[in-house]
């Protein structure tokens, strides 16, 4: 196996997901429809108050706008369903990231063994995905405390220039942060690291290449955005349809949500496999080119039955990959 191009990687992931079909769509399917429980029944709630605020196409005119309750209804559906999704995408991300660290090997393994395996990492996980995205968000939350603050003395235009500036800052940082930290969980998952070496080896790993790795990250969110907008918008436009012009029955605004959140499921299905695939093979391809760790692989083939293919990861061609 010699280094991965952008091609390979891309090419390399749609094998793994059909390959091992059960333990990433399956998986990814069970996740979405967690995260998109609470959303549909908030969407539901919301669906039956807009159904009725447009007097002049449903069948039963209201006087009153949109209640706040159901929008209160919608926004606490989101929040619950956005929690639920970060917990349970950062969990998928450890089981899909094992289900890859077998297939490179040419071997397979089901959801529920990935499952035991992965199960000891998930509140190292969390705390990484926590810890990522404090680093990220802090020092722009902060910039913008300290704008709103200045601007009780700053005219306008001076408050404008320097939001702008702040703005663009802060999304260099958070690509720059991201990018370097983006190898973190595979390595965490198959390296067996703690949540701070793990996060300073992907910075080592993605050093010296990080103009690539972000390159492969960024098409990579950009053909995961286009394979969400083609999936989602049959869904979605045939929940708007059904709220605008269905009325305010329950059953109408029951299947209105239940389309939104199929669309969401199906969604889910799709990209998060594709994304931790694309994570997984960009963190093999960092080690083959930096660490010969194609020298691994090979000698793992001649010699199957000596070592466990999951504890390969572990190793360089020189030793262990622990400092």
């Amino acid at each position: 196996m010699r280094p991965l191009g952008l091609g390979d990687i891309l090419d390399g992931t749609v094998k793994l997901i059909r390959a091992n079909p059960k333990a990433t769509l399956g998986l990814s399917a069970a996740v979405g429809v967690c995260a998109a429980v609470p959303l549909v029944i908030g969407n539901a709630l919301y669906f039956r108050e807009v159904g009725g605020s447009f007097p002049g196409i449903t069948q039963q005119p209201q006087d009153d706008a949109v209640s706040l309750s159901a929008v209160v209804a919608q926004s606490v559906g989101g929040v619950v369903s956005f929690v639920l999704a970060f917990v349970a995408t950062t969990l998928l991300t450890g089981l899909l990231t094992r289900v890859l660290g077998r297939a490179v090997f040419g071997a397979r393994i089901t959801a529920g063994e990935a499952w035991r395996m992965t199960r000891s990492r998930v509140w190292a996980l969390l705390g990484l995905a926590l810890l990522e995205t404090l680093l990220i968000a802090l020092p722009g939350a902060l910039v913008g405390g300290v704008l709103i603050a200045a601007g009780i003395a700053l005219d306008l235009v001076a408050l404008t220039v320097i939001g702008g500036l702040g703005l663009a800052a802060g999304v260099v940082y958070a690509i720059f942060i991201a990018t370097r930290l983006s190898l973190a969980a595979a390595i965490l998952v198959l390296e067996h690291r703690g949540v701070v070496d793990a996060m300073r080896r992907s910075w080592q790993l993605v050093k010296g290449d990080s103009w690539r790795v972000f390159g492969i990250i960024l098409l990579t969110q950009l053909l995961i955005g286009l394979i969400s907008a083609v999936v989602s918008v049959p869904f979605s436009l045939g929940s708007t349809a059904l709220t605008f012009l269905g009325g305010t029955s329950v059953a109408v605004t029951v299947v209105a949500a239940v389309l939104s959140g199929i669309g969401q499921t199906v969604t889910a299905m799709l990209t998060y496999p594709f994304t931790a695939g694309v994570y997984g093979l960009l963190y093999a391809d960092r080690r083959m080119r930096a660490e010969a760790f194609d020298l691994v692989l090979q000698s793992a083939a001649m010699r199957p039955d000596e070592t466990s293919v999951d504890d390969l990861w572990q190793y360089t061609p020189t030793g262990p990959a622990r400092p």
